[in-house]
C-alpha cells in the first residue's frame, strides 16, 4: 500500500491490471478498480461491506466506453447526454453484454458517468472504465480525505491517491423515461428543467 499525491500512467496501468485503491473522482473519494475486471469489482464488495444487489456506478472517458458493456444509446438519447456530459450526473443505461452481471447485479442496467474534471478523464483514457463508490464502509459517512479513508480500509488496498479534503454531494443519479430523465437520486449535478419529466 502505498500514498500518491497526483494522476500518473503508472496507476492507471496499475488498475487496468486490477489493482484497487482510493482516489478522488469528480464528486468525493472513490474506492476505485477496474469495471472489466470480476475481481477488482468483488473485491471491492467486500472492502466497502456493500450489499451484493446494489450495483456500482461506471467512470467512463467518452461516449465511446459505453460500447464494450453492450450499451447503445440511440440517436435521441445520445443527444440528451451531450447536454448533461461532461458533468456530475450519473445516466442508467440498459446493457446487452450478460457478462457485466458482476456490475449491475441483475438489473439488467448500469449508471454511467463521464466527469467534467479533465484530469480524471485523461487517467481513465489509460485505465479504462473504472467503477468508483465512495470511499466508506456501507451505512457509513463518505471519507473526505485520506486519513478518513485509511480509518475504512487500511492497508487492504493497493493505493491511496491523495487530492485533499473533498466535501461534495454523491453525482445527480438519472433514469429516461419516455424520452426525458427522471431523477433518482439528487445530488451534485446540474440539469436542464427542459430535461426532466
Amino acid at each position: 500500500m502505498r500514498i500518491q499525491k497526483k494522476f500518473s500512467r503508472e496507476l492507471a496501468r496499475e488498475i487496468r491490471k486490477g489493482a484497487v485503491g482510493v482516489m478522488p473522482t469528480d464528486t468525493i473519494y472513490g474506492i476505485v478498480g477496474s469495471a472489466l475486471s470480476f475481481s477488482a469489482v468483488s473485491r471491492i464488495y467486500g472492502l466497502r461491506k456493500r450489499c451484493p444487489d446494489k450495483p456500482f456506478i461506471v467512470l467512463i472517458s467518452s461516449v465511446r466506453d459505453l460500447k464494450p458493456f453492450g450499451a447503445e444509446p440511440d440517436k435521441k438519447t445520445r443527444g440528451i447526454l451531450r447536454k448533461i456530459w461532461p458533468g456530475r450526473v450519473s445516466v442508467l443505461l440498459q446493457v446487452s453484454r450478460k457478462r457485466f452481471s458482476f456490475i449491475h447485479r441483475g438489473t439488467g442496467k448500469i449508471a454511467f458517468r463521464l466527469p467534467a474534471k479533465r484530469s480524471l478523464r485523461n487517467f481513465l483514457e489509460i485505465s479504462g472504465p473504472i467503477v468508483a463508490p465512495s470511499a466508506n464502509w456501507e451505512g457509513k459517512p463518505p471519507a473526505a480525505d485520506i486519513r478518513g479513508a485509511r480509518r475504512y480500509f487500511g492497508n487492504r488496498v493497493d493505493f491511496y491517491l491523495d487530492g485533499g479534503i473533498l466535501k461534495s454531494p454523491p453525482s445527480t443519479l438519472v433514469s429516461f423515461a419516455g424520452g426525458r430523465l427522471r431523477v433518482i437520486r439528487p445530488g451534485a449535478g446540474k440539469i436542464a428543467k427542459s430535461l426532466l419529466l
